[in-house]
């Protein structure tokens, strides 16, 4: 097997693909052949890769769910300046997934450090087939996908990839090892392309949203229904490259992505707001320009724009970004009497890093939140820096200040900052981070859910590395978290042990058998409290998962031991409480192209005297997606949320919604595509929408429910590139 045609020819090829793991430096299981060439217009690679036909894991999926499939990849760090990397990734079948790698980790919204920002999208090709000695996958990416430098020899760094998912086997070439931090380092570097530019290209990318609905309206002290029979709605994303390296995005009314649902999450009894990532395609693209060590930059705050704007980019060693828009948000969630009903809010970001050293940066960022309407702002501004030590250490800092003037006319200003420090090895990784919070700190712009703190982060990993057997790796973690408040006041100290063995299929069990969390809470944070008072709390975890039958993926999570109740009844401190919590998922394919994603949440708090319940939290959700083709498909999602509450313990009320979700899909690449979709959600709220005054929201009742909001809608997008 080999390629063949004009290009093919001239294609360069590549072999002798090396474990990284679970045996790091070994040769992979499995031979590898690629094919490296490129024309005037693509970037070209095509993958042999030999395998026992019946055990490589293909099947039809929608775009970006490839993980539980064999992939390939190729890395592009097209400025060869080792800090940033295009990757495209595919399956047998040549199902996509394209990111962008970041040497610089950051958190993903599920609270784990990752270096890939999977909110990238483009346009790029791609096929694969199974044959009787493996599979093979080619790939087609336009230069017009990529950016770098207009120097007429180019100089790339890249990586390919190879994944074979039941022997939980990374290969790559050239060989990137686990003993060095980062991989853009380790990269090889290509030379001989000659003549290439992604031109000065235009891109617009308009669409059009025509819906029904009848929706419950509640920005106004007497809530109503409000519906229309044909609500249109369009707007338009538009590109443009200058300099070859630097990109203007421009939107109009930008898409706010209805297709796609936030993940479920525990929102009950939370004591700091909880993360849920931005969905906006327009928001998403290129936001690692904006990326340091304090998320400064959430752009999920932005509620409702009308303009926007986005220059990104790099010259020379100089890393550019800078956002601007509108947000009509602030002026709608006040009742229609208010002054400030109609106002909208600005936003402009600016953030400008200079490449150092090796693998090194400095960088400035700023910041600013204006509402006129009410006079209010929130400017930040700071400095920051990463630095690469040498191949296992690396370390960053933040250092920001904020001026805030509240829409009560409050001012407050003060400091945050950030430093860290990381080891990456073949057995031991290390973390050390300190953040310092100080009380009159605010980002309007950005997500910093709690203040007045300063935090000493610990994490120890060190890992077992069995030669052969089932067992890839096993050993032993320590996570401590340490907060005092600016005061000198010692408000957490958590202390968890855990113990992670990784298996083949994708399996692996953690135990965490005694975590330790001291928690005081003051009369600053709950009134009620006549003085400070410490909680201490015990909890034991255990968290499995596996992908050993190809059909399944099963994940589990259990967590058992002590809670505080954060939401006693009103005028009630709150108390220590017995804690049960539960996440649950089950993944099966019944036919290659089905996939049915199943999840249940569980969250439950009990008196510690008599045991009876003070709530019990419930998330069932259950997701089916049917992939007829590459491009069209099918999706239903189904999901129940229920809170039980005793209302002799709790302020909570007993609240019972049910949404139900679906969605034809017709998707020719990102920006391209057809969706036509229904939702409706009820819940058990008052039917005459009564309010009830000891909350200020619509009464809930014990049984019956109201439609509260649905819609039927057909959106249709295109993209042009010029």
């Amino acid at each position: 097997m080999r390629p063949l045609g004009e290009t093919a020819l001239q294609m360069v090829k590549v072999t002798s693909f090396v474990q990284r793991y679970p045996h790091d430096g070994q040769p992979a299981s499995q031979p590898t052949e690629a094919y490296l060439g490129y024309d005037d217009k693509n970037l070209y690679a095509v993958f042999v890769c030999f395998d026992e036909p019946g055990k490589v894991r293909a099947r039809m999926s929608r775009r970006e769910d490839i993980f539980e499939d064999d992939t390939v990849e190729v890395m592009l760090d097209t400025f060869h300046d080792r800090r940033r990397a295009y990757a495209f990734q595919t399956t047998p079948l040549g199902v996509q997934w394209d990111a962008i790698w970041t040497e610089a980790p950051h958190e993903d919204s599920t609270g784990n450090m990752t270096n890939f920002d999977s909110s990238f999208d483009t346009v790029w090709d791609s096929k694969g087939m199974l044959t009787n000695q493996g599979y093979v996958v080619w790939m087609a990416i336009p230069f017009k996908s990529l950016r770098f430098s207009p120097a007429r020899q180019q100089e790339w760094g890249i990586i390919l990839y190879r994944g074979i998912l039941r022997e939980n086997e990374d290969d790559f070439w050239p060989p990137i090892s686990q003993r060095l931090e980062g991989r853009l380092a380790q990269a090889a570097t290509a030379n001989g392309l000659e003549g290439i530019s992604p031109g000065r290209n235009m891109q617009f990318n308009p669409y059009g949203l025509l819906r029904s609905f009848r929706a419950l309206d509640t920005h106004n002290p007497t809530p109503f229904f409000s519906s229309s029979a044909a609500d249109f709605r369009g707007g338009m994303d538009s590109k443009f490259i200058l300099h070859d390296n630097l990109v203007l995005d421009v939107t109009a009314n930008p898409d706010f992505s209805q297709v796609e649902s936030d993940q479920p999450q525990i929102t009950v009894n939370q004591r700091f707001a909880v993360f849920f990532p931005e969905k906006r395609p327009f928001f998403m693209e290129n936001l690692d320009y904006f990326k340091t060590p304090i998320d400064l930059v959430f752009t999920r705050q932005i509620g409702d724009p009308q303009f926007g704007a986005r220059l990104t980019g790099k010259m020379g060693p100089y890393s550019i970004g800078v956002l601007a828009s509108d947000d009509r948000g602030p002026g709608e969630i006040v009742p229609d009497n208010d002054p400030r009903s109609g106002d909208r809010a600005t936003f402009a970001i600016g953030r400008i890093s200079r490449d150092i050293f090796g693998q090194s940066s400095l960088g400035l960022i700023y910041t600013d939140w204006e509402f006129p309407g009410a006079s209010a702002f929130n400017r930040i501004g700071g400095a920051d820096g990463r630095f690469k030590l040498n191949p296992h250490w690396t370390s960053m800092f933040q250092m920001v200040e904020s001026s805030t003037q509240s829409q009560l006319g409050k001012y407050q200003a003060g400091p945050a900052s950030r430093a860290e420090t990381a080891y990456a090895g073949a057995n031991v990784d290390y973390d050390l981070a300190y953040n310092d919070i100080s009380p009159g700190f605010t980002t309007n712009a950005g997500f910093v859910n709690r203040v007045d703190i300063r935090d000493m982060k610990n994490n120890f990993d060190y890992r077992f590395r069995p030669k052969s057997g089932p067992l890839l790796s096993w050993g032993p973690t320590v996570y401590t978290d340490n907060v005092w408040a600016h005061d000198g006041t010692r408000l957490d100290t958590y202390y968890n042990p855990a113990l992670t063995f990784f298996l083949k299929g994708q399996s692996y069990l953690n135990f965490s058998p005694y975590t330790n969390f001291r928690e005081r809470l003051r009369p600053s944070d709950f009134p009620a409290l006549p003085q400070d008072q410490d909680f201490h709390e015990h909890n034991s975890a255990i968290v499995f998962a596996t992908n050993y039958l190809s059909q399944v993926n099963l994940q589990g999570y259990y967590q058992w031991g002590d809670g505080v109740n954060f939401v006693p009844p009103a005028n009630h401190a709150p108390v220590l409480d017995r804690a049960d919590s539960a996440n649950l998922t089950l993944s099966f394919r019944p036919l290659t192209a089905l996939k049915i994603d199943n999840l249940y949440l569980f969250n439950r708090l009990r008196d510690r005297n008599s045991n009876a319940a003070v709530f019990n939290n419930h998330i069932v959700r259950s997701r089916w997606n049917w992939q007829f083709t590459r491009q069209l498909s099918l999706r239903v999602i189904l999901q129940y949320t229920t809170t039980l509450a005793n209302s002799t313990f709790t302020s909570l009320p007993t609240s019972k919604q049910f949404n139900a979700d679906f969605l034809i899909t017709y998707l020719v690449h990102p920006g391209t595509a057809i969706y036509v979709g229904y939702n409706s959600d009820l819940q058990n709220l008052n039917h005459d929408l009564l309010v009830d005054p000891s909350t200020g929201s619509i009464a809930r009742t014990r049984d019956s429910y109201i439609n509260d909001s649905r819609q039927f809608f057909v959106k249709v997008s295109y993209l042009f590139r010029f």
